[in-house]
C-alpha cells in the first residue's frame, strides 16, 4: 500500500514540476511598495536568500508536531523520522500551492506550513488512539477540506468573519495552554529553576530581535531565539548525553522511513476535525486574498476562483500529510506578511522554498536536532507564536460592527472555550459521543458560536428602508441609521462608512439636479457578501457616463450639470447603475463586502 502511495506521490510531483511554466500572465499593475511581484524573475541570490528567510520563518511552526510527538512519548528516533517526513510534506504542499494544475493551486508565492488549527483535535486523537489515529483523522480532514473548496461562497453565510476570528483566537489560546501544561500540568515533571532561565532567555531573545531588530535580524528573530535557547540549554545541562548521542547518530543524508506509518479512523472525532478543516479553509481564503492584493495595485475584491484552487491544494497537502505520517498543514500567513515586508513576492521564491524543504527532509541531522529541543525552548517559542495568533483573532473579530447579538455569540463562545481549558474534567462527565467535542476548547467554542449565530439570525432584518421628504433629510440621521443596522448585520465598519458617505453624496446631487416631488425611498440590503443600495424618486434620472461632459454641455443647461454630477459619482461604489422604470428614476449601488 505504502509503496504504491509513494510511487503515485512522486509521479504527481514530477507532473507538478513539469507544469511550473504554464501560468497565464495577467495584466496587473505592480504596487509601488513591491520590488518583485508574482511573475517577475529576481536574481538567483535574491531568490535563495528570500527562500532561506521563509524556511526559517516556517520552521518555527515545527513546534506543533514536535510538541504533539513529545506529549505522546514518541521515541526520539521516531520523532526524527516523522519530522523529516513532515519537511517533505511541506515541500510538496508548497509546490501544490504555487502551481496551477486545473482546479489545484492558487498560483501565488504561498508556502505550506504546519498549523495550530489541528493541534487541539490531534491531541484528542493522540489520547484516544495514538499517532495512527492522528494520521488517519488528518487524512480525513484533508479530504473534507477538498470537498469544501467549491462551497466557499455558501460557507461564508454560516461562518462569518467574527466567527473566523473567534476560531483563530481559540487556536492560539488552546495551543498556548497546551504548551504551558507541559511545564506546569499535574502530570508534568516539576519545573527546575534553571528551566525558567532557559525559557526566559529564549523568549526574551525572540522578543528583543522582533521589537528592536531591523532587516534580516528582525525577520529571523525566531531562529535566533531558538539558537540562543539551544545554547542556554546546553550550558544548563538540559541537553543530556542521550539527546546528543541521537543527534550524532543521525546521518548527514538519508531517506525517511515510511514503513511504520499506519492510519486509523474514529467517527467520534469527525466533528472536531471537521470544524478544524473549515477553519483552515477560511484562513487559506484570507491569506490568498492578501497575496492577491499584494500583487495588484488595482485590487478591489478577492478572486474566489483562485481561492478555491488554493483551498483545494491545501486540502490535498493535508491528506498527503495524514497518509505519509505528518500533521495537518495550511497556507503560511506569516510568509505572506514577510513577502509584503520585503517587497519580494515572486513565484520563484516559493519554488526555492519547496526545494529547500525537500532537501531538509533528506538531511536527518536537522530533524534530529529539532527532536531533542528542550521543553522550555519549545514552550517559549510557542508562546511567541501564539501571541500573534491571539491578536490576529481579536483583530478579525472586531473588524465588524458588533451589535448585542454578535457580542453574545463571541462572548459566550469564549467563555465556553475557557471553561473547557479551566475544567478539563468536563469532558469526562459528558456523554461518550459528545466527549471529543467538549474535550477541545477550540471545537466546543466554535460549535457554540455556530449554534448561537444561527439562532440569533432569526428575526434579523436584512433590509433597511428610509423615506426622505424634499428639504427635510439629514445626513447625520442617515449615517446613524446605517451604523445601527450595520451592527445588526455584522457588516464591516469601513463598508458602512463608505456606503453612508456615498448615499449622502448621491442624495445631495439628486436633490440639487433631479428630484422634483414626492419622497425619495432608499432600500439598503445586506447578504454577507455585499451591501446593495437602491434609490427611487420622481424626477430626471441621474446618469453615470464614462466620459466627462464638455464645457459647452455643462454650460448648456441642467442636463449637462446632471451628467457632470453623474460622471463624478460613477465610481462611488463598486458598481453603479441607473434606469427609468414605471415613471420613476432608480439608482442602484453595489458595495462588495
Amino acid at each position: 500500500m505504502w509503496t504504491f502511495a509513494q510511487c503515485a506521490g512522486f509521479k504527481v510531483f514530477s507532473a507538478l514540476l513539469q507544469s511550473c511554466r504554464t501560468h497565464g500572465k495577467a495584466a496587473v499593475k505592480k504596487p509601488a511598495n513591491m520590488i518583485y511581484t508574482l511573475d517577475d524573475v529576481p536574481p538567483m541570490h535574491i531568490v535563495v536568500l528570500n527562500g532561506i528567510q521563509h524556511v526559517g520563518l516556517i520552521a518555527i511552526n515545527l513546534v506543533y508536531p514536535l510538541l504533539l510527538f513529545k506529549l505522546t512519548d514518541t521515541p526520539l528516533q521516531q520523532i526524527t523520522n516523522l519530522l523529516a517526513i513532515g519537511m517533505l510534506v511541506l515541500g510538496v504542499g508548497t509546490f501544490l500551492q504555487v502551481m496551477r494544475l486545473g482546479p489545484i493551486g492558487s498560483g501565488y508565492m504561498l508556502p505550506a506550513t504546519f498549523t495550530a488549527s489541528y493541534f487541539a483535535p490531534s491531541l484528542l486523537a493522540a489520547k484516544l488512539g495514538g499517532l495512527p489515529l492522528v494520521f488517519g483523522m488528518t487524512f480525513f480532514a484533508g479530504i473534507l477540506e477538498m470537498a469544501l473548496a467549491p462551497l466557499l461562497h455558501k460557507l461564508r453565510a454560516i461562518f462569518p468573519s467574527e466567527i473566523s476570528g473567534l476560531v483563530i483566537f481559540m487556536i492560539g489560546l488552546s495551543a498556548g495552554i497546551a504548551g504551558l501544561r507541559t511545564l506546569f500540568g499535574p502530570q508534568a515533571t516539576p519545573l527546575a529553576g534553571i528551566e525558567w532561565w532557559v525559557a526566559g532567555m529564549t523568549l526574551a531573545t525572540m522578543v528583543a530581535f522582533n521589537v528592536w531588530g531591523t532587516g534580516i535580524a528582525r525577520m529571523l528573530c525566531t531562529l535566533i531565539g531558538l539558537a540562543a535557547g539551544y545554547v542556554a540549554a546546553a550550558i544548563a545541562g538540559l541537553l543530556g548525553t542521550t539527546e546528543l548521542a541521537e543527534v550524532m547518530r543521525a546521518g548527514w543524508f538519508g531517506l525517511p522511513d515510511f514503513r511504520a506509518i499506519s492510519c486509523t479512523f474514529d467517527i467520534t472525532l469527525a466533528a472536531p476535525f471537521a470544524i478544524a478543516s473549515v477553519a483552515v479553509a477560511m484562513k487559506a481564503v484570507g491569506t490568498i486574498a492578501i497575496c492577491q492584493r499584494m500583487n495588484d495595485a488595482d485590487w478591489v475584491r478577492p478572486d474566489m476562483k483562485s481561492a478555491m484552487r488554493g483551498v483545494m491544494a491545501d486540502g490535498i497537502a493535508t491528506s498527503l500529510a495524514g497518509l505519509a505520517g505528518a500533521v495537518g498543514t495550511n497556507t503560511s500567513t506569516p510568509s505572506a506578511g514577510l513577502a509584503a515586508a520585503t517587497g519580494v513576492a515572486a513565484r520563484r521564491v516559493a519554488y526555492a522554498v519547496g526545494f529547500m524543504f525537500l532537501a531538509l527532509g533528506f538531511l536527518p541531522k536537522l530533524p534530529a536536532l529539532l527532536a531533542v529541543m528542550p521543553r522550555p525552548v519549545i514552550v517559549a517559542a510557542l508562546m511567541f507564536v501564539v501571541a500573534y495568533i491571539i491578536i490576529n483573532g481579536l483583530q478579525v473579530m472586531t473588524s465588524r460592527l458588533l451589535d448585542a447579538r454578535r457580542t453574545l455569540v463571541i462572548g459566550l463562545s469564549i467563555v465556553a472555550g475557557v471553561a473547557v481549558e479551566a475544567f478539563p474534567a468536563l469532558a469526562a462527565t459528558a456523554p461518550k459521543i459528545m466527549a471529543p467535542v467538549i474535550g477541545s476548547s477550540l471545537v466546543f467554542s466554535t460549535l457554540i458560536a455556530l449554534i448561537l449565530n444561527l439562532l440569533f439570525r432569526i428575526g434579523v432584518r436584512k433590509t433597511l428602508t428610509m423615506r426622505l421628504d424634499p428639504g427635510k433629510w439629514d445626513s447625520s440621521q442617515i449615517d446613524e441609521m446605517l451604523r445601527k443596522q450595520g451592527g445588526v448585520w455584522g457588516a464591516r465598519a469601513d463598508i458602512i462608512n463608505h456606503a453612508s458617505w456615498a448615499i449622502c453624496q448621491v442624495i445631495e446631487a439628486v436633490a440639487e439636479n433631479c428630484w422634483r416631488d414626492g419622497q425619495l425611498v432608499i432600500r439598503t440590503s445586506f447578504d454577507e457578501f455585499s451591501l446593495d443600495v437602491r434609490m427611487s424618486y420622481h424626477g430626471e434620472c441621474l446618469e453615470f457616463p464614462e466620459q466627462r461632459p464638455t464645457e459647452d454641455e455643462i454650460l448648456d443647461g441642467e442636463g449637462g450639470v446632471r451628467r457632470l454630477a453623474g460622471y463624478m459619482l460613477r465610481h462611488i461604489a463598486d458598481r453603479s447603475r441607473s434606469e427609468m422604470k414605471d415613471g420613476a428614476s432608480h439608482l442602484t449601488f453595489h458595495f462588495d463586502h
